[in-house]
């Protein structure tokens, strides 16, 4: 065996150890009852519970234990990480009777966590414990011991936290998102929280990019085309929008619609006749993502926006998805 060889064997033998270990929590929570239910038990009294969720480990479980904490607060569940050794010299004051523990540890006897149990027995606030050790000291005195599956480490001397640290955090996401479901925690309550980056500009409403008001290339039904030419170029869309007597969207005309219609009596026509009916449209609300994939779908660079009763209200061009960040 060539050392490449030898080197891709390890790399697929962990990410197969990985994949089993998950496979085998999964068919845990669809087979044992108990573990089950302390999973939905979990997630009620987390919902249940007005102040933060406090989420607290030690070395691999440390660092697991701040992107559960993370996690949970981008969806919708207040929360923050707090170091044991921290937590036993003044920290232990940011813990509240409203409050909740999670406390990582695989073994259960994880010294550190000892004074944020005690503490949180004296006050009685609420403990969930990830372990995979149900007869641990962490574990007997949790309020919900979620006891996962006792499975073997990547690390050939069984000794790294490897697996054990990617069951720890299935466990948190599975958690923080039945708790996203629980609250109702929608694409608008992301975007507060998640301003920045690529996913903020996927959260972007298409109103919040659309152009408005008098950028708006919108005309009258009957209007000459030589006058709707004009406003296709001035106004940059090269589109028109044609509203009927009422101000609803009746057509749009398109650079496709002028070459369908090229004649010499075409500037005498009227927009009636040479507009699109039912063009695509959207609502201001419609997600920028959403709006980006209509469009390419459609195979269309731009969209007018309308309300509820059909007036066109703006319009979006591709560039103005492609700007934001939006893709």
């Amino acid at each position: 065996m060539t050392a490449r060889d030898a080197m891709l064997a390890s790399v697929t033998r962990t990410i197969a150890t990985a994949y089993d270990a998950i496979s085998v929590l999964a068919a845990g929570l669809a087979t044992q009852a108990e573990l089950s239910d302390r999973f939905v038990d979990a997630v009620d009294l987390l919902s249940s519970r007005a102040g933060r969720v406090v989420v607290a480990g030690v070395g691999k479980s440390g660092h697991i234990g701040r992107k559960i904490a993370a996690t949970l607060a981008s969806t919708g569940t207040s929360s923050y990480f707090v170091h044991p050794t921290e937590a036993s010299h003044g920290d232990l004051g940011m813990i509240t009777a409203q409050d909740l523990v999670v406390l990582l540890s695989w073994s259960g006897e994880t010294v550190e966590l000892g004074n944020i149990l005690t503490y949180s027995q004296r006050f009685n606030v609420p403990v969930i414990s990830i372990t995979s050790n149900a007869d641990s000291t962490i574990a007997r005195n949790s309020t919900i011991a979620l006891v996962l599956p006792k499975v073997r480490e990547a690390c050939p001397h069984g000794l790294a936290p490897t697996t054990s640290a990617i069951l720890q955090l299935a466990v948190g996401d599975a958690l923080a998102i039945a708790l996203l479901g629980r609250r109702g925690f929608s694409p608008e309550d992301f975007k507060t929280f998640h301003p920045g980056g690529k996913l903020g500009s996927q959260l972007l409403l298409a109103q919040e990019l659309a152009h408005c008001g008098d950028a708006v290339p919108l005309l009258p039904i009957g209007t000459l085309m030589g006058e709707a030419i004009i406003q296709m170029s001035s106004k940059g869309f090269g589109v028109v929008g044609i509203v009927d007597a009422d101000g609803m969207l009746a057509g749009i005309i398109t650079d496709g619609d002028l070459r369908r219609h090229m004649a010499k009596e075409l500037l005498g026509l009227t927009v009636d006749l040479v507009m699109s009916h039912r063009p695509r449209v959207i609502q201001g609300n419609l997600l920028a993502s959403a709006a980006m994939e209509l469009m390419q779908s459609q195979k269309i660079t731009v969209v007018f926006l309308t309300n509820d009763q059909g007036q066109p209200t703006g319009i979006l061009h591709v560039h103005d998805l492609l700007r934001a960040g939006v893709a």
